[in-house]
């Protein structure tokens, strides 16, 4: 992958979004890049419909050849959230990897989308100060190293929102974007982000306007609901009974924990290029799946494996926040928690309420959950005498230690 360091380039591919930045990146790469041709790609990973509307229009209108739509909801959900689902990963123990897993598939496709038109570069909208920039970047050197990379806010000389309103007026390029846009949001099928406006104080809470996919928890009905998910082999199956797509699925779950107010949080993260950042997100559907899945799990991995699967966890957050997806490790890792996934067949019930997912049943036919022996009452499978020569065994290297102590001291 070679950064754009001259300017041969005859024909970009934009990672196309319709807003501010994505708008003033078409008609700057024409002029700064020899008139090159200018190619929109958008992805849709469920951002909605309203996000989508007039999409191509807008593109041709701010002087792109051509706009590409991908179609990427069902490919997101099955070949990305599934599988890291499986691993358990949660960002620095609360953050579940909405934006983070979306860059995989959507370079993926930008790099096809570049391959089909024959183009020679790939450009981004992301600043030089997120992950987004790496995520993609680290991507397109796994998947298309001979491209070209070009990230307009590392050359340009705007630095902010003003600036890129009065480079499109001064070419009569039409935008939606306004001054009066308070924060900064990125949606997918599996959650939506905040930041920016009052959130990057750390000291205020969020207002009201900050929320837009969820109802505040204190608004929330005050009768919880239920919902039963199945899975087989550690993929979804089903949710309260009906056999739905993947993406199917993830929306229904997003609309009826969204009711309650589930998947809220409010962190301060540590970003990847070294500084930390305040955000709110939502993954009302997310929580909910990850909830059930963990539960499922419980009934079904042995101590060993769950303390296994819970490192892989804790190690595939960094992995896939930082836009390690096409690499050896994440291979590796993504291949050990579906091993771990073949026994997590089984059934779950959430309740929802008042923006909390709890699970309240779970069972399975591969459970290693035994009421014969788990029971306080009488039983005929445990002889709890046998214990105390387990105990002494798991305690002796603390005894020899204690003991040895004892020793110097008396001497």
């Amino acid at each position: 992958m070679a950064l754009a360091k001259n300017k041969q380039v005859k024909k970009v591919v934009l990672a196309y979004s319709g807003g501010l930045d994505t708008s003033a990146i078409i008609p700057w790469l024409k002029e700064n890049y020899d008139g090159c041709e200018v190619i929109a790609f958008c992805a849709d990973v469920g951002q909605g419909e309203e996000e989508l509307a007039g999409i191509e229009a807008k593109a041709i209108a701010s002087g792109a050849s051509e706009c590409h739509v991908v179609d990427l909801k069902e490919a997101f959900v099955n070949d990305y959230i599934y599988p890291i689902v499986k691993t358990g990963a949660v960002y620095e123990g609360q953050y579940l990897l909405g934006t983070s897993m979306a860059r995989p598939v959507i370079a993926k496709a930008h790099v096809e989308v570049a391959r089909k038109v024959g183009a020679d570069a790939l450009c981004h909208g992301c600043t030089g100060k997120g992950n987004d920039q790496v995520r993609f970047e680290a991507c397109f050197a796994a998947l298309a190293p001979e491209l070209t990379v070009i990230a307009p806010w590392r050359e340009w000389d705007m630095v902010s929102r003003e600036d890129l309103l009065d480079y499109l007026a001064e070419r009569d390029i039409p935008c939606s974007a306004s001054l009066t846009k308070i924060y900064s949001r990125d949606a997918n099928a599996w959650h939506i982000s905040h930041e920016g406006g009052e959130l990057e104080d750390p000291w205020c809470q969020p207002s009201k306007e900050v929320w837009t996919m969820t109802v505040d928890p204190l608004d929330a009905p005050n009768t919880p609901d239920y919902v039963t998910l199945s899975f087989e082999q550690g993929v979804l199956t089903q949710v309260d009974g009906k056999a739905l797509s993947p993406f199917q699925a993830l929306m229904y779950l997003n609309d009826k924990a969204g009711a309650h107010g589930v998947g809220r949080i409010d962190i301060v993260e540590n970003r990847l290029v070294g500084m930390k950042s305040r955000g709110c997100y939502e993954t009302p559907g997310g929580t909910v799946l990850m909830a059930a899945y963990k539960g499922l799990e419980s009934l079904i991995l042995d101590k060993e494996s769950l303390k296994f699967r819970e490192s892989i966890g804790l190690e595939f957050s960094h992995v896939i926040y930082d836009g390690r997806w096409f690499t050896p490790l994440a291979k590796a890792q993504l291949a050990a928690a579906q091993s771990l996934a073949e026994n997590v067949t089984g059934d779950v019930v959430v309740q929802l309420y008042k923006g909390q997912a709890t699970v309240t049943q779970r069972q399975s036919p591969n459970s290693l959950y035994s009421e014969a022996f788990a029971t306080f009452g009488e039983d005929d499978v445990y002889d709890q005498k046998h214990a105390e020569g387990f105990i002494r065994l798991y305690s002796l290297s603390s005894r020899i230690a204690a003991l040895s102590k004892q020793a110097k001291v008396e001497k």
